[in-house]
């Protein structure tokens, strides 16, 4: 049996939160490998709503959860949400969740410049959630992060403070925002500790552990291929590598360990926040397929963009994201269009291309090439099996594997974790 990692194939939002709780059931282990508290997961199991940011979704299948080394951890964050999640009846104990003891934290102060930043572009603005990924990435990369271990050492702690105010003080000054107090946050950090240090450890070699072992690992990603920062549409970005190949960096085992990658993409596109969006529908079919989706985001709540399903884009995904299978959500919101469109590629200054470059110039520019076909009345909504489906979707659906240039091997056709179509089961490999 292979390990699976599941990443985002758009601009994330894809239902990834519930594949990932279906696919869990059968794995053993869930690890969180990248990003902070700016993804967000909803998984809908009967009555309960479950919204998750940094906690792995394999929780609410009472599976051992990971939080590996390459997630920034806002601990307040973190902490609120383990409460909120505890009073909803799961179990969150060191018993049921593990945490990278080298994972780097988010100190308030990131937010802070995160926010100033935001407000300093003006017109500009990148669209960030304002929570402080960014600026946790960046200290963890000029090696001044502090980090879950060093809540143990409190020498160390203070040492690190220093050079990190010296830092961010300077730049929170520059940008007319207030500077931090070094005794401020060294007490509130020494009271956490207690909290957060029974939960950590290092991670890769429970991971290791298991491997021998034999037991099934599932990677779960945050965000998406395009929201990369090398591989998506830059700069308007997370600040982490959402590929399938951060799987392995980011929790600490070989690339070989990570297995199947399952990439999640809706029957249409959505994006939130700012950048390019070149199938983005300002009609009343983009405001239809909001309505229908219920496209607000999990973590910020903002409105989310809608359009036309971008296969150039999902194809320039699969390939530079490793995807093997992808499944495809969401295809019930597209019930009772009369007219679908598909985009097979650009056009770029009167020139027709294939794939998103990587200049930004040109990614506002890309005006999309569409292929039209016919939509189906019949309702696909908690369909189960292929069977159940209108001809029509199904063609939908064939024609988006012949352009992604990737076999579709999961359906999912509403909330609820049980209206799923499974085609191929990415754990055999």
């Amino acid at each position: 049996m292979a390990n699976v990692a599941i990443i985002g194939a758009q601009w994330g939002d894809e239902g990834k939160g519930k594949v990932v709780d279906w696919l869990a059931s059968r794995a053993d282990i869930v690890v969180r490998f990248q990003g902070g508290h700016n993804a967000g997961h909803t998984l809908v199991v009967g009555n309960q709503t479950y919204k998750l940011s940094l906690l792995p979704s394999g929780l609410v299948r009472g599976k051992l959860g990971i939080i590996g080394n390459g997630v920034v951890i806002d601990p307040e964050a973190l902490l609120t949400e383990m409460a909120r999640l505890t009073a909803q009846g799961l179990t969150i104990t060191p018993e049921t969740l593990r945490i990278a003891e080298n994972a780097p934290l988010i100190l308030p102060l990131h937010g802070a410049l995160d926010r100033a930043r935001e407000v300093a572009r003006g017109e500009n603005k990148i669209g960030t959630t304002g929570r402080g990924i960014g600026p946790a990435y960046e200290d963890k990369v000029a090696r001044r992060a502090i980090r879950v271990c060093d809540l143990a050492e409190p020498d160390t702690l203070s040492a690190k403070l220093d050079e990190l105010l010296l830092h961010h003080n300077t730049l929170l000054r520059g940008l007319g925002a207030a500077p931090f107090e070094k005794a401020v946050l060294l007490d509130r950090l020494l009271e956490l500790a207690p909290l957060l240090l029974p939960f950590a450890e290092p991670v890769w070699e429970l991971l290791d552990e298991a491997r021998r072992a034999g037991k099934r690992i599932l990677f779960e990603g945050a965000q998406a291929v395009m929201l990369d920062v090398d591989h998506g549409t830059y700069p308007f970005v997370t600040s982490s590598n959402t590929v399938a190949a951060t799987a392995a960096s980011g929790s600490g085992v070989g690339p070989g360990v990570v297995g199947t990658v399952l990439g999640i993409a809706k029957a249409y596109t959505t994006r939130v926040g700012s950048g390019p969006f070149p199938t983005e529908l300002f009609d009343d079919t983009g405001r239809l397929l909001g309505e229908r989706g219920h496209e607000f985001g999990t973590v910020t709540g903002r409105p989310r963009r809608c359009g036309w399903f971008d296969a150039a884009m999902v194809r320039q995904a699969v390939k530079v994201g490793g995807i093997q299978g992808l499944a495809l959500t969401k295809l019930d919101v597209l019930d009772g269009l009369p007219e679908l469109k598909v985009c097979t590629g650009y056009r770029i200054g009167g020139v027709e291309v294939r794939h998103l470059p990587a200049a930004q110039g040109a990614q506002a520019s890309a005006e999309p090439i569409y292929e039209s076909m016919h939509g189906w009345k019949d309702s696909t909504r908690g369909a189960r099996s292929y069977a159940a489906l209108p001809a029509q979707a199904i063609k939908y659906v064939r024609r988006i594997e012949e352009l992604v240039e990737c076999p579709v091997t999961l359906l999912s056709t509403s909330p609820e974790r049980d209206d799923t179509i499974l085609m191929k089961d990415p754990f055999e490999g």
